[in-house]
């Protein structure tokens, strides 16, 4: 199995990250993040850096887009045992990134709220961190994803006892995790959809003041 060299972390729930990175980064990880994980992180005293500086491109419409972008999703997707696909992320400049740690904006917190308005609710669907995990997912053979805080602890005892690798086993493992995960949350956000059916246009003036859920 390859050894994580290089980790993209970009998290809502931020419990645990700090000690999680600070454990790879003692490893010799190479830590990529996007804003509120990566000022986290050094706020902590870790060295980051920020995802617009990696790609080479800013992030965008308030945030929307950050991470979609070739030089993350080639380097998630990227077979290492595949020599064309290593020559060619190489001739674009793409590194590999052996692990995503992800974990989705909040949505079925948000709308938990009776009196969320639509539009805040659709605002907190989140994009780039399904899309992450999903493309770490189905490399799991080179990848590894982490979608849940409650994995850190098993994930660095794991790469600590065997040179910074994890097994096959573990990898897969993750990825079955992530695949339910992100199952599981495009349900939430079609159930609460599913909560306007007949509605014209449930953002009322389409604006942040549009409808609360029926």
């Amino acid at each position: 199995m390859p050894r994580i060299t290089r980790a993209l972390l970009s998290v809502s729930d931020k419990s645990g990250i700090v000690e999680f990175a600070r454990g790879l980064a003692g490893m010799g990880v190479e830590l990529v993040s996007t804003g509120g994980t990566r000022k986290t992180l050094t706020e902590a005293g870790l060295k980051v850096i920020e995802v617009g500086q990696y790609t080479g491109f800013p992030e965008m419409l308030e945030g929307r887009v950050k991470t979609l972008h070739p030089k993350i999703h080639g380097g998630l997707l990227a077979r290492r045992g595949d020599p064309r696909h290593m020559q060619e992320i190489k001739e674009h400049g793409i590194g590999p990134i052996d692990m995503v740690v992800v974990n989705l904006y909040p949505f079925e917190k948000t709308v938990a709220n009776p009196d969320v308005k639509f539009m805040h609710a659709i605002e907190n669907i989140d994009i780039g961190g399904p899309t992450m995990l999903r493309a770490g997912a189905k490399n799991f053979e080179s990848v590894a994803v982490i979608c849940d805080p409650a994995d850190y602890g098993a994930v660095l005892a794991e790469m600590k006892s065997g040179d910074g690798q994890l097994s096959g086993k573990t990898r897969f493992t993750l990825a079955r995790k992530v695949f339910a995960h992100t199952a599981r949350y495009d349900s939430v956000i079609a159930d609460y959809l599913d909560g306007f059916s007949g509605e014209q246009d449930p953002s009322g003036e389409g604006g942040p003041e549009g409808a609360a859920k029926k």
